[in-house]
């Protein structure tokens, strides 16, 4: 092989981030605003500027084992949650729904009080039962339609 060959082959992937590193970057950011932490203060917890933790999120440069780990450790996961669901195949985009989950853990996290907090579970879990009742109940009124044979 040339001298050439080798060159090529060694800048090929360097140039551009592979799925796994956008993989990474994405668990990292995930859970980043699920601690309800901002970039700059979890760049300040591991000691980079907040231009490299923009990056490491984004999956442009790559994260060394060292680095990770201790990103790990800053968000109180193991390595192995950055790898989590790597093999499984994409999705295409965070829906909005999964967006509001996420702003909706990193609102919470940051509520100090924990009787606002209980109080905003307290009233989840209500609205959610009362939900459930809702459907239920909209079941049974058309498995009623159905049997009658009428429509509305």
């Amino acid at each position: 092989m040339d001298r050439v060959t080798l060159l090529e082959r060694s800048t090929a992937g360097t140039s551009r981030a592979s799925d796994a590193d956008r993989h990474v970057g994405k668990r990292i950011r995930e859970r980043r605003v699920m601690l309800g932490l901002s970039q700059q203060q979890m760049a300040d917890m591991i000691g980079v500027t907040y231009q490299q933790a923009h990056k490491y999120e984004r999956g442009i440069n790559r994260i060394s084992a060292g680095r990770l780990y201790e990103i790990g450790q800053v968000l109180s996961v193991p390595v192995n949650y950055f790898f989590e669901g790597l093999d499984d195949d994409p999705p295409e985009n965070v829906s909005s729904r999964q967006r509001m989950c996420l702003e909706l853990a990193r609102n919470f996290a940051l509520i100090q009080n924990e009787r606002h907090q209980e109080a905003l579970s307290q009233l989840a879990r209500a609205l959610a039962a009362q939900a459930g009742a809702s459907d239920a109940d909209t079941g049974q009124a058309e498995d009623n339609v159905i049997r009658s044979g009428t429509t509305g």
